[in-house]
């Protein structure tokens, strides 16, 4: 849970900087919950697959993150959190140009960056090993390639803004990953998260220190990618 809030927190951040009251929200890999976790805003989720019933405020998709089933430009914002690590490297960037197709003003990349955060999550199955308790699977899908960086989105620069920023600082994410395998921990942070969500904010951010575990990039649409749209 506290996980979930350090990644999504941030993006949060950026979309209230970004978007207006209405504006509409895709968020790419959302799973059965994604954003919604915390935020009431409406969004659709779209991921490959469903594992259980997804609930509101998610209007739920089923799509592959390379092919999705949107015209161009149907979403104010996309966000694709925790999903680049999990594609394999040759198809990362058919990811972003999909994200970045489907948005009219934003989208947000969200991923474990570089050897660094690599080697933390090796580190993580590890761990479990030792306590001889099943990894999951999203971490044995993380061990599977090399993490992705912000060298992915160097060809965008010509007709989009990109900006990046860290975020959760190696040692925080191992030391939150190893407290959430206990169900006591895990409880007490839910607790915290819904009881007092701005301290827990505030931690948060205290934690976005370098060495950084997690990058987020945010690319915007620039007046001459407007153009050569409206061109063609």
């Amino acid at each position: 849970m506290l996980n979930w809030a350090a990644r999504y927190f941030p993006i949060l951040r950026v979309l209230k900087r970004q978007l207006d009251e209405f504006d509409s929200i895709l968020e790419v890999g959302s799973g059965p919950v994604g954003i919604g976790k915390f935020c009431s805003a409406s969004f659709v989720g779209c991921d490959v697959s469903f594992p259980w019933k997804p609930r509101a405020p998610m209007s739920p998709v089923m799509a592959a993150a390379t092919e999705l089933p949107f015209d161009d430009r149907s979403f104010d914002a996309v966000i694709v959190s925790d999903v680049l690590e999990h594609v394999q490297p040759d198809r990362r960037m058919a990811v972003v140009l999909e994200a970045a197709r489907v948005t009219r003003k934003v989208a947000i990349f969200g991923f474990p960056s570089g050897v660094q955060a690599f080697e933390c999550d090796r580190k993580l199955a590890e761990t479990y090993g030792r306590i001889k308790k099943n990894t999951p699977v999203w971490l044995q899908e993380h061990m599977m390639h090399p993490f992705p960086t912000e060298l992915l989105f160097e060809g965008l620069k010509r007709d989009w803004v990109v900006t990046a920023f860290g975020n959760e600082s190696l040692r925080f994410h191992y030391w939150v990953m190893r407290k959430e395998m206990n169900r006591v921990w895990a409880f007490c942070f839910k607790i915290l998260l819904v009881t007092v969500p701005r301290t827990i904010e505030s931690i948060l951010r205290r934690a976005d220190q370098e060495p950084y575990y997690r990058k987020i990039v945010v690319i915007q649409r620039t007046s001459k990618s407007d153009l050569v749209a409206a061109e063609l």
